[in-house]
């Protein structure tokens, strides 16, 4: 947990305003994710039930039907089987929109081979030796939910450098230089064992550190692994997100809380967040406080931490990890660590 320079005397006042009896709001700006969320669990189960968690998605995902529809036609083909028409030797995900896509045709093509009467072998088309890349938790979560065989590797990366260095090493592993036959990561092709390139699966909006460095020109050609981004959900701020966010809070104070985190998961948010508080401009040390309820911010890592110190809030929180248990952690470190100060 990183814990701001103000926020040992805040935290004292913070714990010594709490009713022991009053559940505090966690206000979390991003959309509940599906078929689990982790921050939903973590919540629910910390602080023995002090903590009420509830979602306001502040940007809206949409998936792409037409990469939907290419993935799903990969996968049934046998593009990632490693047999002779392979396309792909992994897939790396960093995004819960991306596990939910991939999750939507996955499950679409069971209700198909079922209602077919000719069920896929998923074990075969999504096979043990394919590697399955995560940045963290809740993205490896979200795909163990699916029962696959595939390895999923990369959880505890924490960000897409780390993910990026991790997937160098254990794919090229994977995948002996040739003349090596035979493996994972790679087809047959005239005997020799030729190295697949992995399919990313990414929104619009994303950072380029994984291609970049699984494809840097300076890396030696045995080690250089293409990849492929494939663009499957599109971005965009919610029209409804300020009014949520409003009544939300709102509601917060006519129930009479004195205290409510809101937790932000990206700089659009965070953005979102204080101008729909009225806080276009501030000093980082100025408390959010209107009306009798206090609002503590926590972020999901130092960018959007820095984004919301250019605003002029410094977070009360930034999380050590960007995972629920990075934030749930640095949360329960305010509420309590401090407490004696």
């Amino acid at each position: 947990m990183s814990v701001s320079s103000s926020a040992t005397a805040a935290a004292a006042a913070f714990n010594a305003a709490a009713p022991s009896d009053r559940k505090v709001p966690v206000v979390l700006l991003k959309t509940k994710s599906t078929p689990t969320d982790g921050y939903e669990e973590f919540f629910a189960a910390a602080g023995d039930g002090r903590y009420d968690p509830v979602f306001v998605p502040v940007l809206e995902h949409r998936f792409r039907a037409d990469a939907l529809k290419q993935l799903r036609a990969d996968i049934a083909h046998g593009g990632f089987t490693g047999a002779q028409h392979a396309k792909y030797g992994a897939i790396i995900f960093t995004s819960q929109r991306a596990v939910e896509a991939f999750t939507q045709v996955v499950q679409d093509l069971r209700r198909e081979g079922g209602a077919q009467q000719q069920q896929h072998d998923m074990d075969a088309l999504l096979p043990a030796s394919l590697p399955l890349y995560v940045v963290g938790p809740a993205t490896a979560r979200g795909l163990r939910a699916l029962g696959l065989q595939c390895p999923i590797l990369g959880e505890e990366s924490g960000n897409g450098e780390v993910l990026a260095k991790i997937i160098l090493d254990d794919y090229n592993r994977r995948v002996p230089p040739p003349p090596a036959l035979g493996g994972a990561g790679g087809k047959r092709k005239a005997g020799l064992l030729e190295k697949l390139p992995i399919l990313f699966l990414v929104g619009e909006q994303r950072r380029d550190i994984i291609p970049k460095t699984l494809q840097a020109p300076d890396l030696p050609a045995e080690r250089y692994t293409a990849v492929d981004e494939v663009v499957v959900y599109e971005t965009a701020e919610m029209q409804s997100f300020r009014q949520n966010f409003a009544a939300v809070v709102a509601g917060n104070r006519q129930a009479g809380a004195e205290q409510q985190w809101v937790v932000v998961f990206s700089p659009t948010g965070g953005k979102a967040m204080l101008e729909t508080l009225g806080k276009g401009e501030g000093s980082a040390k100025t408390p959010l406080e209107e009306g009798g309820l206090r609002t503590c911010i926590a972020t999901i890592g130092p960018t959007t931490r820095d984004y919301l110190v250019k605003c002029g809030y410094e977070p009360d929180v930034c999380a050590k990890k960007p995972s629920p248990e990075g934030v749930g952690n640095g949360i329960e470190d305010f509420m309590h660590g401090f407490a004696a100060n």
